[in-house]
């Protein structure tokens, strides 16, 4: 499943947050999606998923809008912030209500909490959990549909190194099973090491969209590479 957007605008009042990228994000690769803050990312995210309205422009899966799929779970898992969760549920309780408004069996509630490690932690309220296991139970909230589309912002958020270690092998395999697989993320050192592709913006505009060796190329890191591409771009 192909993420594609289409000269994608968002203008908030005066300010334009995100300015006409046209690109698409395939499957069977981990995507890198870089940029400063205030670059639009986040915003771009939320108008894949349909909780933005872009301002002109198109975002699409397979060529549809996200709101025209009946089981939205079932084609886009997707981590937008860690916690995400009503605090007086238990971890099972609030897997299984995104479960069922989506037609999942029960049973991969408890398939998804034991590949996320909170197996132990399935009935404890999620107020109680900390950064780290909230970002364990988004991410397998993301995984409850067994999607061909995984979007993830900042996925490693809190997680101590076993978790980073988990979640980059997870985020490659699910790419070696060909789906498409776009990650957030402003720690450059990590995506040099787990992604395939890039995609880097600054001020909502596309300053690169290749492959990682590509943007590496003549640089001594990810971090090198990074700051000669967004020199400049960010005081424009």
């Amino acid at each position: 499943m192909v993420i594609t957007l289409q000269t994608l605008t968002k203008r908030y009042g005066a300010t334009l947050a995100v300015d006409g990228l046209d690109l698409a994000v395939r499957p069977g690769l981990v995507t890198g999606f870089l940029g400063p803050n205030g670059a639009g990312k986040s915003t771009t995210l939320r108008m894949i998923l349909g909780l933005d309205r872009p301002t002109s422009g198109r975002a699409l899966l397979d060529g549809r809008p996200y709101s025209s799929y009946a089981w939205p779970l079932r084609k886009v898992g997707a981590v937008l912030e860690a916690k995400a969760a009503h605090p007086g549920r238990t971890g099972r309780n609030h897997l299984l209500a995104m479960a069922r408004s989506n037609g999942i069996p029960a049973a991969r509630v408890d398939e998804v909490l034991a590949l996320a490690g909170l197996g132990g932690a399935a009935r404890k309220r999620t107020g109680t959990y900390s950064l780290g296991m909230g970002q364990r139970l988004g991410i397998a909230g993301a995984l409850l549909g067994d999607p061909p589309v995984l979007i993830l912002d900042e996925p490693v958020n809190g997680l101590d190194p076993d978790g980073v270690r988990w979640i980059r092998g997870l985020m490659r395999d699910l790419a070696a099973e060909g789906r498409t697989v776009l990650v957030s993320s402003h720690l450059l050192s990590e995506m040099q090491v787990t992604a395939d592709h890039l995609i880097v913006i600054c001020n909502g505009r596309l300053l690169a969209d290749a492959p990682i060796e590509q943007i590496l190329a003549g640089h001594a890191s990810l971090e090198d590479a990074y700051y000669t591409l967004t020199e400049g771009s960010a005081l424009r």
